[in-house]
């Protein structure tokens, strides 16, 4: 027999195993017809209703069954037909007909409803039922008072109804028992089911969390009932492929006569099909004993005192149930006992090339999985055979690399319990208590889960796109810290950041937490990234972003770290109070007890280097490009990379911006010059040094600014800079040469080194679908990996872009630029706004680029005016508004200028600034529907009639600022479609377009496209 050509298992994908799937018919009630004393038996001496829900509780199964009664055929027809009743169970009274007569008309009546009869009298019944009995009654069971046996039928009826579709189509496993004595086979259900269910609860470890468990409650094997041979044959061939094994009487009807030898005729049957395969036989005959062994079955004596226990004995050691034991055949002894994937991970590893193989001969590793309801990984190892390795190590090599990948494939897309006995490096995405995740930490379950999903994790050839190692501490925990330290009323009444975060590093976090904390740093060997995820961030319409603190910790031993985490996530609890915050808060009607915090703790991607540590790239992109330049189109996305950690692009430092589409046409590298000159001169890594964290409002109080020039003894700049030729006025890609390093990223998107465009496209084409709006993703990618290992990108956050689903504004046809104070072709948002009367302009004759803190401060005092008034305005200012560096624009934060509906970048001749995007301040622009223009008027790219304004009488005026209030509101028209703007002068009156003009998204897909 040739070999098969073993999966590849880099590049493997396991599917997900629909455990929805499974169990669609269940016995919800059931109805018993019988008399009014054997039902008062049963309710009030048995208490069924009580006994079964213990059952089901005490087994972890859902859905109990109700029980209704019935004491006459006329009640239990008239029962059937206003109850949707999913089973008949009666009574047999061997003296009398009635219970026969009224089995028949039920099932003529109802012939889809099965009907189980249980009786006190077996050996005369079995007489009655075979002369009588033609397809009636479904079932017959002895009764000897145990209410366990109905647990027993509802069970098999469960599993007659499921076993086509769960064993055959979806591969469940399945028992077969052949067995026509009602007294035995009554006494053996009950036994094997609780076996069964007991297994499937000890395995509930293997489920990620509650909902994951109980789905593999789903999976666990069925039960299938043959009273002959004839019955029992046909189900052997039936589900043979999925049989763990086969419980089989000696002595039944083979046909239509008693054959004692009916039991031994079914194994040999399955002895010449199958050379390895599980078969007791049990007989009230010790002599079948010899025999039985002869077949190489096992021998069960049916009169045995522990019967019970040697039945669960066999079941647990021979179908795979319990505990699998790794058994070496040539020392006669068990090497190792594992009782879960984990424990069986690290067996492989140390037990003997014997003990492998005598387990691979016999299909046995597969047979535990599947009967663990691990199905992926099952069929997996059923797909490959003993022969299909050269020898014992490349099966051990094999089942265990096959294992790290399935464990890993099965933690993504998943969020787990956090449990701190149990948490490895294999588990992705954790939470630790019930509360919410936040806003940060659903985006990130989302990416895990679309991931997943569209099959991207592994779509690249040596790269891993994925979220990094998550594990959110849930607003319980937030909750449980300002409950416990009646925290609320003093962070209403406190309005100094630095009292309210030393109030709160002043409190310990709860133990519990802290002992989980503690476990995931014992795992994780990175850096970490103590990031806010308020319940208000990056929500449709109030994302919050940037508005809470995030702080990067260094790697450190496990007490220092857990110290420092300890007091990050207290910090970050302190941001959601801070002044910046409660700004926040107010201008979006909230209170600060609506603000409720879950806390991100996160591997950072990247590499040390030195001292530092960083990404070789850092990113934001979005699905739409509000600034596109020449051939690029607003549906194609834009984003913008940089060297070290992701603080230059949120800062809105400089970058480099291109288009997924188009990442060849990069316009600041369109010329030697501006290739120098537009591209990154320094980047943000983290210090290492583990005494660089000290308690802060700052995040940045231990990352470090580094210039591209000392980063050049860290080797990173391979990956992403090219080399200023300056004797030949030329960039040269790669950084052989001699001469000025520049970050153009050429190697990645000119030469194709890293599949970056490509990647960005999948993720925004497929975000934006998911989330049926525009999106803005952050990532960070490591390059500098050891030969042959993956390069990772790792996906930090998914946002939506609100944006106006009205039908977008148009300039009017006869527009003339002269009747507009301002006219951009440049410009963000959509709309029209009739409603604003105040203009605030920093005076162009009087700027300079080292006053723009001062300035920052003059606007902030302006915007509370306005804020306090509740009034909008137009904001007009030199380079980038919400730049981090002072010397590319004016430094204000969001809550500066919070009440500026229009803001406008006015480039000055020697101060000309490209407009940046992808920034916390362009997230809050554009959830807040303002517009935002760009100009540069001395390059002919729009208009600013300075004249005009400074003709207006002012309300206010200082050395940098000047404020205009027109009697008249203005008129702003922003055209989306086209990215044009015009700010009207007072009293302009104009005919406007009627047309409607279509969006400039592509239509998304309907729902339900997924």
């Amino acid at each position: 027999m040739s070999k098969k050509t073993l999966p590849d298992l880099k590049t493997y994908i396991f599917e997900d195993f629909a455990f929805e799937q499974l169990m669609q018919n269940r016995i919800n009630k059931v109805l018993i017809v019988c008399s009014n004393y054997d039902y008062y038996m049963l309710e009030e001496d048995g208490r069924i209703d009580e006994r079964i829900f213990n059952e089901y509780t005490a087994l972890n199964l859902r859905y109990p069954p109700t029980f209704l009664h019935a004491n006459s055929t006329k009640k239990a027809l008239k029962t059937l037909s206003s109850d949707k009743i999913d089973l008949v169970i009666t009574w047999l009274d061997i003296g009398s007909y009635k219970a026969f007569e009224a089995s028949m008309q039920l099932k003529k009546a109802f012939p889809n409803v099965p009907i189980a009869a249980l009786s006190h009298y077996s050996s005369e019944l079995r007489k009655k039922i075979l002369s009588e009995n033609t397809g009636i009654i479904d079932y017959v069971f002895h009764w000897n008072g145990n209410v366990d046996i109905f647990l027993a039928i509802i069970k098999l009826a469960e599993d007659r109804l499921n076993a086509d579709k769960d064993i055959n189509e979806i591969g469940v496993k399945a028992i077969l028992l052949v067995e026509d004595s009602l007294r035995f086979y009554s006494r053996y259900l009950p036994v094997i089911y609780k076996i069964i269910l007991k297994q499937t609860r000890s395995f509930m470890s293997e489920g990620l969390n509650e909902h994951r468990a109980m789905n593999l409650m789903r999976g666990r094997p069925k039960i299938l009932l043959a009273t002959n041979f004839e019955e029992g044959l046909a189900l052997f061939e039936k589900y043979q492929a999925n049989l763990l094994g086969v419980i089989s009487d000696v002595n039944y009807y083979k046909d239509k006569n008693r054959n004692p030898e009916a039991g031994f005729e079914l194994l040999k049957h399955i002895r010449n099909l199958v050379r390895y395969f599980p078969v007791l036989i049990q007989s009230s005959d010790k002599d079948n004993e010899q025999k039985a062994l002869e077949l190489k079955g096992k021998f069960l004596w049916k009169h045995s005192e522990t019967i019970e226990l040697e039945l669960k004995n066999y079941i647990t050691k021979y179908f795979s149930f319990g505990d699998f034991e790794f058994w070496d055949p040539e020392q006669h002894k068990v090497l190792a006992t594992v009782k879960d994937l984990n424990a069986f991970q690290k067996a492989l590893t140390i037990v003997t090339k014997e003990a492998i193989t005598y387990h691979a001969i016999r299909s046995e590793y597969s047979k535990w999985l599947r009967s663990r309801a691990l199905f992926p990984l099952a069929n997996l190892f059923h797909n490959v055979e003993y022969a299909d390795f050269e020898d014992a190590e490349e099966i051990r090599n094999f089942l265990i690399e096959a294992i790290k990948v399935y464990r890993i494939y099965r933690a993504r897309g998943v969020i787990s319990k956090f449990n701190k006995d149990k948490y490895d490096k294999y588990l992705g995405f954790a939470r630790i208590g019930d509360g919410a995740l936040g806003g940060k930490g659903r985006g990130l379950a989302f990416i895990d889960s679309f991931l997943k999903r569209n099959r991207l994790f592994k779509k690249y050839d040596d790269i891993i796109i994925s979220i990094p190692r998550t594990v959110v501490l849930s607003t319980e925990v937030f909750d449980e810290f300002m409950e416990q330290h009646k925290l609320f009323r003093f962070v209403a009444d406190c309005d100094d950041d630095d009292k309210i975060l030393n109030e709160f590093i002043s409190k310990p976090l709860p133990i519990w937490v802290m002992e989980d904390i503690k476990a995931y740093l014992k795992v994780t060997k990175y850096p970490v990234a103590v990031r806010s995820s308020s319940v208000l961030e990056d929500s449709h319409y109030q994302p919050f972003a940037g508005v809470f603190a995030t702080y990067m910790l260094p790697k450190a031993k496990t007490k220092k770290m857990l110290e420092m985490v300890s007091k990050a996530v207290k910090s970050v609890f302190a941001s959601a109070f801070f002044q910046n915050s409660k700004s926040y808060l107010k201008a979006t009607s909230h209170t600060v007890e609506e603000n409720r915090m879950a806390v991100i703790l996160q591997d950072i991607t990247g590499t040390q280097y030195d001292d530092v540590y960083y990404p070789n790239i850092s990113g934001v992109a979005r699905s739409i490009n509000f600034y596109p330049i020449g051939n690029e189109k607003p549906n194609e996305g834009i984003a913008s990379i940089a060297l070290g950690l992701g603080e230059i692009i949120v800062g809105g430092g400089q970058t480099l911006r291109f288009s997924p589409y188009h990442p060849k046409k990069i316009i600041q590298l369109s010329t030697p010059g501006s290739a120098q000159r537009d591209t990154q001169q320094y980047f943000y890594g983290l210090d290492m040094n583990p005494d660089s964290y000290v308690v802060s409002t700052s995040e940045t109080v231990n990352k470090k600014k580094i210039t591209i020039r000392k980063a050049e003894n860290h080797g990173s700049l391979k990956f992403v800079a090219s080399t200023y030729d300056l004797q030949n006025n030329m960039i040269r890609p790669g950084v052989m040469h001699d001469g000025i390093r520049v970050i153009t990223f050429d190697n990645i998107l000119k030469y194709g080194t890293f599949p970056l465009a490509e990647i960005l496209k999948d993720l925004l084409r497929i975000g934006q679908r998911e989330m049926r709006s525009p999106i803005e993703i952050e990532f960070a990618v490591k390059l500098d990996v050891p030969h042959g290992k993956p390069k990772y990108f790792s996906f930090l956050q998914i946002r939506p872009i609100v944006e106006s689903n009205e039908t977008l504004s148009e300039l009017p046809k006869n527009f003339d630029m002269l009747d507009t104070i301002i006219y951009s072709e440049s410009a963000l948002g959509n709309g029209k706004y009739e409603d604003i009367s105040d203009f605030v302009y920093v005076k162009p004759e009087t700027f300079n680029s080292a006053s723009t803190r001062q300035i920052a401060s003059a606007v902030e005092q302006i915007n509370k005016k306005f804020t306090e008034e509740n009034k909008k305005y137009i904001l007009v200012g030199p380079g980038r508004w919400g730049s981090s560096d002072p010397w590319l624009g004016i430094p204000v934060i969001w809550p500066q200028i919070s009440a500026a509906k229009v803001i406008v970048e006015a480039g000055l001749n020697d101060f000309r600034i490209d407009p940046s995007q992808g920034t916390h301040f362009f997230q809050n622009l554009t959830s807040f529907n303002v517009g935002y223009l760009t100009i540069n008027p001395f390059l002919n790219d729009g208009h600013f009639d300075v004249d005009y304004l400074n003709k207006q009488e002012a309300v206010y005026e200082d050395d940098f600022l000047r404020h205009i209030r027109f009697k008249k509101p203005l008129t702003v028209i922003i055209e989306g479609k086209n990215n044009k703007a015009a700010i009207y002068k007072s009293g302009f009156e104009f005919e406007e377009n009627k047309s409607e003009l279509e969006s400039s998204l592509d239509e998304l897909p309907p729902d339900g496209f997924m």
